[in-house]
């Protein structure tokens, strides 16, 4: 019943008032639209969220650089829940908040409000190394061929986890895919063989090969496949610019389009991929932005980390 609820308001955009104003004697019910929001952690690979303000209506559409990112009315009124990229640089940032569907030459000729800057400051967090020795030593040095497949297959895993649904509500909090062992992986600068490769942009949960693994929160698969670095990999659709993405499986048991509830299996634990034994990365992706899945999980699930 909340989600639909919090739908409807999505709906109420096209008619949405454009200014900030506070609720006088607002009709809309407030324990209707309270949501559980992520936890906040203004660093790179974090999230800020940033208030807009209370309104009857969507206040209007939130980009942080190319991607949009997630608007939703909490106790205090509504917010924008951005994520914050691995490589941001510490200090000022701003995001933009624009009148739902942008704003034509016709209504600035009207004078319609244009973009209004949302600003807010990213402190500086230190990752620390990480350095692994692969067998497979392609997975560390690609060949002509491997570099081919390797592009093509990021041009999809950018289509997947840069989706944006805006009809789909997400729920911020959410349970380990797995049970396991979850590693505080994220943000590690790793190194392969003594290589130097991209930070991590994921949680490692330990687990045996044929562990099922279970979506933490309603959505949709937007595609699968064998990738050359993530092995067996699933990218699920939450709503709104929120993507998880499940690597290295033995077995993937769902496809593309399939709507999977909170709970349902998306596949096996393995090791495919590049990887040094069998375990499950756990992305999580807002407004394209790789963020700390542990700042989704539900309170009593975080202290399981290491």
């Amino acid at each position: 019943m909340r989600a639909r609820e919090r739908a409807a308001g999505r709906r109420a955009r096209g008619g949405a008032a454009w200014a900030i104003v506070l609720f006088a004697g607002c009709t809309m019910a407030r324990a209707a639209a309270d949501p559980d929001l992520p936890e906040e952690r203004r660093v790179p690979g974090g999230i800020a969220i940033v208030e807009l303000g209370a309104t009857d209506a969507v206040p209007g559409e939130v980009f942080f650089g190319d991607h949009r990112a997630p608007v939703l009315r909490a106790k205090q009124g509504w917010v924008a829940v951005i994520g914050i990229p691995l490589d941001t640089r510490p200090g000022p940032q701003s995001a933009l908040l624009s009148p739902a569907g942008g704003t034509s030459p016709a209504q600035s000729a009207a004078g319609a409000t244009p973009k209004r800057p949302l600003d807010f400051t990213v402190s500086d967090r230190q990752y620390d190394e990480q350095r692994l020795q692969v067998k497979n030593k392609h997975h560390v040095n690609p060949d002509e061929q491997d570099l081919a497949r390797i592009d093509r297959e990021r041009i999809r895993i950018d289509a997947a986890l840069g989706t944006y649904t805006a009809d789909r509500v997400p729920e911020f909090r959410m349970r380990p895919p797995v049970a396991g062992e979850r590693s505080s992986s994220f943000g590690l600068r790793r190194y392969f063989n003594g290589e130097a490769r991209n930070p991590h942009s994921g949680m490692d949960i330990a687990a045996q090969a044929g562990t099922r693994i279970r979506a933490p929160a309603p959505g949709r698969v937007l595609d699968t496949g064998d990738f050359f670095f993530n092995g067996n990999t699933v990218f699920l659709d939450h709503g709104e610019g929120v993507v998880t993405i499940y690597c290295h499986l033995s077995r993937i048991d769902v496809k593309s389009g399939q709507e999977i509830p909170a709970g349902g299996i998306l596949g096996l634990v393995g090791a495919t991929g590049r990887v040094t034994g069998p375990h499950l990365h756990w992305g999580v992706a807002i407004n394209r932005a790789m963020v700390d899945p542990a700042l989704l999980l539900e309170a009593g699930e975080k202290a399981d980390s290491t």
